[in-house]
């Protein structure tokens, strides 16, 4: 099958294992650089009341994101207990799981 060459187009030049090295280190590079660029998500209630927060948790209904459990006031919870969204995941970088309040279950 031939090439598209505006999708595939052919290196203009022979590739070796080194370029193909310092091509992946660029490209993550950039994911770093970009990552830079997305904000961290942040307790809005607690910024407010002028708290602080140890986790946040993010409403898998609406996106509100609220503090953990072990945290001064405990928003995620509020949340729960005021709009009845029931389930959670960890805003944390690195961390993916879920909590359904209504069930007290982690998935």
């Amino acid at each position: 099958m031939p090439r598209n060459p505006r999708c595939c187009p052919r290196p203009s030049r022979r590739s070796t294992w080194k370029d193909s090295l310092l091509d992946r280190h660029e490209e993550l590079a950039a994911l770093d650089r970009d990552r830079a660029l997305v904000p961290r998500p942040r307790g809005e209630r607690c910024v407010r009341e002028g708290t602080t927060w140890v986790h946040l948790r993010t409403c898998l209904t609406c996106g509100h994101n609220g503090c953990c459990d072990s945290s001064p006031r405990r928003h995620a919870r509020a949340h729960f207990g005021a709009d009845g969204h029931p389930v959670v995941v960890s805003a944390e970088p690195g961390e993916a799981w879920r909590w359904c309040w209504v069930d007290d279950e982690l998935g």
